[in-house]
C-alpha cells in the first residue's frame, strides 16, 4: 500500500511506530523496521552516548529505515542532530516544533522532517518552516494531549497544509488506517499498540496492567506535571490529585532528585526545562519540578515495572486491546484487515 508517507520514509507499510520515552528503544524500532513499518527510538530519555549507541544497535539490527524523535528545546540538540546526520537517519521526529534552523540543518543532510503536532495552527507553522510532514495526535492519544479528537482535527489539517499528514490517537487495526486514509492522511502513527507487543521491553507486569484496563480506566489528568496528560488510571495518580500543595512539592523535590542522578542534568538544568513548560501556564513549583521529571516517573512504571511508583501513558486504545502479537505480526495483521476493509467499501459501489 503505497503512499506518500511510504515514498518519503521508504517504509513498505503507511504505518509508524511512535517514539515513547523508554519503551521506543532499539529492540522495538528494529522489530517495526523489520516488518516494513517506521520505528522511531525515543531519544529524549537517553543521554547523548546512549543515543549513539542506540543507533548502532538498530543499524546492526535491521537494514531498513527508522527515525529518532528528540526534544527541540533540548539543550543539545544541535549535538543530537548531528548524531541524527552522522548515523544516516532516515526520519528526525520531534514532540515539540522544531526551529526553521534545526529543519533546514536536516534537510540540507538529506533527513526527512516529521513533527508532531496537536493544533491546526502548528501544522501550519512547521510546514511553513519546510517540514517535510507532520503527525497530527488527536486528543485520544496518550500522554500529553489535546482536547480535539481525531476524527475533528485531522481533516482540519489535511485541509491546511500541503505536506503528507500522519494521523495518530486511537489507532489499531486496519480499519483505522483506512479511515485515516479516507481523510486524506498518507498513514497512522501508533504508541500504546506497539507498547503492547510482544517486541516491546516494557514489563509483563505493567502489560498485563494496560491490557486488564477498559476504556474507563484511561483518563486525562492534570496532576502529573498541570498539563493534560493521557495515562492509566492508578493510586499514584488518585493520590496526586487529592494532595495538596505540600505533599504533591515534597514528592516532586523526591522524584526530581531521583531523576537528576539517573540524568546527570544539573538543578539548574531541571528547573529551566521545567519553567520551559510553565511557560503561559499556571504551574504550582510541585508542577514545575514534576515536568522536568515527568522521565522518572514515567520509568518507574515502564522499566522498573513499578506500577505503583510510575505513571503509565495511554491512549484511549489501551481499553480495547487484548493481546501481545509481536510486531512483524501487528503491521502484518493490520495490512491485512486494511486491505479486506478496503475491497469490502469497493465493493459497496
Amino acid at each position: 500500500m503505497e503512499t506518500a508517507l511510504t515514498r518519503l520514509a521508504g517504509v513498505r507499510h503507511p504505518i509508524v511506530q511512535t517514539g515513547m520515552g523508554w519503551v521506543a528503544g532499539p529492540r522495538l524500532v528494529s522489530a517495526t523496521a523489520e516488518a516494513g513499518a517506521l520505528g522511531i527510538l525515543a531519544s529524549a530519555t537517553m543521554t547523548l552516548d546512549q543515543l549513539r549507541a542506540a543507533i548502532a544497535e538498530v543499524r546492526c539490527r535491521t537494514d531498513a529505515p527508522f527515525g529518532v524523535n528528540l526534544r527541540a528545546d533540548a539543550a543539545d540538540a544541535g549535538d543530537r542532530v548531528r548524531l541524527i546526520i552522522d548515523g544516516g537517519v532516515r526520519v528526525a521526529s520531534f514532540a515539540l516544533a522544531p526551529s526553521p534552523g534545526l529543519i533546514a540543518e536536516l534537510k540540507e543532510a538529506g533527513v526527512v522532517v516529521i513533527p508532531s503536532v496537536g493544533a491546526r495552527r502548528h501544522a501550519e507553522k512547521v510546514a511553513a518552516w519546510g517540514a517535510d510532514a507532520v503527525i497530527v495526535q488527536g486528543g485520544e492519544g496518550g500522554g500529553h494531549t489535546g482536547e480535539v479528537a481525531t476524527s475533528v482535527l485531522l481533516p482540519q489539517v489535511v485541509d491546511a497544509v500541503r505536506i503528507p499528514v500522519v494521523a495518530a490517537g486511537g489507532f489499531f487495526d486496519g480499519r483505522g488506517l483506512v479511515a485515516a486514509l479516507a481523510y486524506g492522511a498518507a498513514g497512522v502513527a501508533m504508541g500504546t499498540r506497539f507498547l503492547l507487543t510482544s517486541d516491546s521491553t516494557v514489563p509483563d507486569a505493567v502489560k498485563a496492567r494496560y491490557l486488564a484496563a477498559t476504556v474507563r480506566d484511561v483518563t486525562v489528568t492534570r496532576a502529573v506535571d498541570g498539563l493534560p496528560h493521557r495515562m492509566l488510571r492508578t493510586d499514584l495518580v488518585a493520590a496526586l490529585e487529592r494532595s495538596g500543595r505540600a505533599r504533591s512539592l515534597l514528592h516532586a523535590i523526591r522524584r526530581a532528585a531521583g531523576f537528576r542522578r539517573l540524568s546527570g542534568l544539573t538543578w539548574r538544568q531541571m528547573v529551566r526545562d521545567g519553567l520551559a513548560l510553565r511557560h503561559g501556564k499556571e504551574l504550582s513549583w510541585s508542577q514545575v519540578l514534576l515536568a522536568a521529571n515527568t522521565p522518572m516517573l514515567l520509568r518507574s512504571a515502564m522499566v522498573d515495572g513499578r506500577t505503583d511508583l510510575g505513571v503509565m501513558a495511554s491512549g484511549q486504545v489501551a481499553g480495547v486491546i487484548d493481546d501481545l502479537p509481536s510486531c512483524a505480526e501487528l503491521v502484518g495483521r493490520i495490512m491485512k484487515e486494511a486491505e479486506e476493509t478496503r475491497d469490502r467499501l469497493m465493493a459497496l459501489k
